[in-house]
């Protein structure tokens, strides 16, 4: 029954050419990024090499050559000031962003679950403890605590692992929510009473009855939260506070660029068009998950569906 039931979320996601093209765009970033020593490999570049051959140091540090030198050893151009190669640049920092965009999700899913899970199932004074916990983490100002904590950390821990924690840590409240008002939902149903008289405990049931049903609503969140975590990852880079140079970023690129957008357009619009191609192709393969998992939505997209195809035979 569980097959057949992924198999019908499948078809639907499967429906959805928005979807379909945001999980291709996605697949084709994650490629990128796992493959990034080989695609500079082939192309005989490395994220620290300095060139300065390649700026015009009389100009204050341009490019020489069109489109930021762009050149058949450097296929999207060189970085102003350093003449560090920018697409090995850009797909190394595809690594940091996606990687801490993942990590930061896992660590909210996770904790959401686990704090929900407790709250929903646990007696009067643990839900009342964990509800006020979560309302306090969702009322904080999350920009300032990872500011704060990110600028007391020491400069010897590896700053994506704490980009990671810090933003997973501060993220976890708006998945907790959603699993503790699930869980008071199911636990009122009669498969969850069945399985509570034939002598099930509360973290067995929690296991092998509740955690099934709450997939759905969970995957649908998490697919909401990676696009935020890349915005967050990117905007505390570009603050300064985040991926410290030379690990390349595209938040600490866009951060270099402000100051060149003038002299060197595509230093600019390369991290800023990765940055917003990456968090559309999420949206919108997480706007698929959520309409492929929502059987009301999936209901809608096979009507609309059929009445296409009535029209084109008509």
């Amino acid at each position: 029954m569980r097959t057949e039931g992924q198999g019908q979320v499948w078809r639907r996601l499967r429906a959805q050419r928005a979807a379909v093209a945001g999980g291709a765009v996605i697949a084709l970033l994650v490629l990128v990024a796992v493959a990034a020593p080989l695609f500079t490999a082939i192309e005989g570049q490395n994220t620290t090499a300095y060139h300065p051959e390649l700026v015009n140091s009389a100009a204050g540090g341009v490019p020489l050559g069109s489109f930021g030198g762009i050149s058949a050893d450097h296929w999207l151009g060189v970085e102003p000031g350093t003449g560090r190669d920018l697409f090995a640049r850009l797909i190394y920092g595809a690594r940091i962003s996606l990687g801490v965009a993942i990590g930061a999700t896992v660590v909210q899913v996770l904790l959401g679950v686990v704090i929900g899970l407790a709250a929903g199932l646990g007696n009067r004074f643990l839900d009342d403890l964990l509800s006020r916990t979560t309302d306090v983490m969702l009322a904080l100002p999350s920009l300032v605590f990872a500011i704060a904590l990110l600028a007391v950390v020491p400069s010897g821990f590896p700053r994506p692992v704490l980009l990671v924690l810090v933003i997973g840590l501060l993220g976890w409240g708006g998945t907790s929510r959603i699993v503790r008002a699930q869980v008071l939902t199911l636990k009122s149903l009669d498969y969850v009473a069945a399985a509570r008289l034939g002598g099930s405990g509360t973290w067995r049931i929690a296991r092998r009855e509740l955690l099934p049903s709450l997939a759905a609503p969970v995957i649908t969140y998490a697919a909401v939260l990676l696009p935020l975590n890349i915005n967050s990852e990117a905007g505390l880079s570009f603050l300064g506070i985040g991926v410290q140079p030379p690990t390349p970023s595209w938040g600490q690129m866009l951060s270099s660029a402000t100051t060149w957008y003038e002299a060197d357009p595509a230093y600019v619009l390369l991290p800023a068009g990765f940055l917003l191609v990456t968090v559309v192709g999420f949206t919108l393969l997480g706007e698929g998950v959520r309409t492929a998992l929502d059987p009301r939505a999936a209901s809608r997209l096979r009507v609309g569906t059929g009445r296409k195809r009535e029209e084109a035979s008509v």
